[in-house]
């Protein structure tokens, strides 16, 4: 069953680590995904630039577009997982071991149904 895993965070304090900071979560993570791809749970993941450089399209009459992104938020999405795993209970578990990896913030976990595959991702 596929899982979307959305990565909420403080963006001014995420982007606010030193690099040695960012590195070192960048290691405690890659434990994690490391564990997820030998055992192929783990889909497409990505971590998105500053909110800046966000547009929002506004589906109105005439649709317009906005800098950034649509909500004002405490929290900002700064990233995703797709992960395959057998329940909720698992994409859970798998939440709790990348919040161990990575202080602050949330995971938000929605079941998902794959839309279109695509093949430009590489």
């Amino acid at each position: 069953m596929l899982f979307m895993m959305i990565c909420y965070n403080n963006e001014a304090q995420v982007m606010g680590w030193t690099q040695e900071e960012d590195d070192a979560v960048m290691a405690r993570l890659s434990v994690v995904h490391d564990k997820l791809i030998a055992e192929g749970k783990l889909g497409p993941s990505g971590r998105l630039q500053a909110t800046g450089s966000a547009k929002t399209l506004v589906k109105s009459d005439p649709p317009f577009v906005h800098d950034g992104p649509y909500a004002e938020t405490k929290e900002q999405f700064l990233g995703f997982y797709v992960i395959d795993v057998a329940d909720m209970d698992d994409a859970l578990d798998v939440a709790r071991q990348l919040g161990k990896a990575n202080p602050g913030g949330a995971y938000e976990v929605r079941p998902m149904r794959l839309y279109a595959a695509g093949e430009a991702v590489g």
